[in-house]
């Protein structure tokens, strides 16, 4: 019995020393109320049908280069429309339980690709983000761990248009008719 007392306190201990901080993945829980929209609308983006939006945050300690935690979520339909309440606790790696981080939360409509990272190389439009704020205490501190942090002073955003890409038909028009124009000097 003394073993396994001495070895639940050494994991324990071991468990703690490698907590990364926490924040709880949601733009609408108690003070917070950060919709996001489409551009140039009130109305709050979803989750579904032919203009999906997902929501992701990015992350890093203070000074660090912010990178994708946790992985994309779809937005909310129906009264909830333009929030992610359901995100659920995101690790931020090498930022240690109790320690301020820095944390944006980045959209993007889900036919510009699988992450917000493609969707900006695809070039097309159809992304946003907001501010960059800094969480002043991770949760996952201490034993128990700490809940996770709200993402207090996050503001809501907008996502951009999609410009579409002309089809190949347009295209060819196009090149024909200055070949004509060309042709006619």
């Amino acid at each position: 019995m003394k073993q396994i007392v001495i070895a639940f306190a050494a994991l324990s201990v071991a468990v703690s020393a490698f907590a990364q901080g926490t924040v709880n993945f949601s733009n609408r829980t108690g003070p917070i109320d950060a919709k996001v929209v489409y551009e140039g609308t009130t109305t709050g983006v979803g989750g579904t049908g032919e203009n999906a939006v997902w929501g992701q945050l990015y992350a890093s300690a203070p000074g660090g280069a912010l990178t994708a935690v946790g992985v994309p979520v779809p937005f909310r339909d129906g009264a909830a429309v333009g929030y992610i309440t359901g995100g659920g606790s995101v690790s931020i790696p090498g930022v240690a339980g109790g320690s301020p981080a820095n944390v944006q939360m980045v959209a993007w409509y889900a036919s510009q690709g699988a992450t917000y990272a493609d969707a900006l190389a695809k070039g097309t439009g159809g992304v946003g983000s907001s501010a960059v704020i800094n969480v002043a205490a991770t949760g996952g501190a201490g034993s128990p761990p700490s809940l996770p942090a709200n993402l207090v002073g996050l503001t809501g955003f907008s996502v951009s248009a999609i410009v579409p890409e002309p089809s190949i038909a347009a295209l060819g028009l196009l090149g024909t008719g200055l070949l004509l124009i060309r042709r006619k000097k």
